[in-house]
């Protein structure tokens, strides 16, 4: 089951459903099945709060990913998302902001999935997994 939420921002998905299917097949093509996810879409304080008091980061970021999962290829978890971020890196990036959107609601499910993106390497793997996950939109 995935859910969508608003916290402290004005903001409503659209076409949730299609978005939830389409989740759920990334994380099939990963081996993982979706359990309980919730993305919460939030500003860019409110987000830059969170990653001060849980991860001590002094940083604003678009996307913060909280694995709650107890058993493996099961996937649990709490995903939030900086809206004005996300409008920013559409604009930065020349991208239209639902695909903008998109690419970070699959970034968070590949973490969840065990992809990790520290180094060059790991970056340049979750890049193309973001990139196939778009398409299978």
């Amino acid at each position: 089951m995935v859910e969508f939420h608003a916290e402290d921002i004005d903001f409503e998905l659209d076409n949730p459903s299609k978005i939830e299917k389409w989740l759920e097949t990334v994380a099939q093509n990963e081996g993982f099945k979706i359990e309980e996810l919730n993305y919460i879409f939030m500003t860019d304080e409110g987000l830059y709060e969170i990653n001060m008091e849980y991860l001590n980061h002094d940083t604003y970021t678009d996307i913060i990913t909280f694995d709650n999962s107890e058993e493996e290829e099961i996937i649990e978890g709490d995903i939030f998302i900086s809206i004005e971020r996300v409008r920013e890196n559409a604009e930065t990036y020349n991208s239209p902001f639902d695909t903008e959107l998109r690419r970070v609601l699959a970034h968070g499910l590949l973490h969840l999935c065990g992809y990790k993106d520290k180094s060059d390497e790991e970056a340049k793997l979750m890049r193309k997994k973001e990139e196939d996950s778009l398409t299978l939109f």
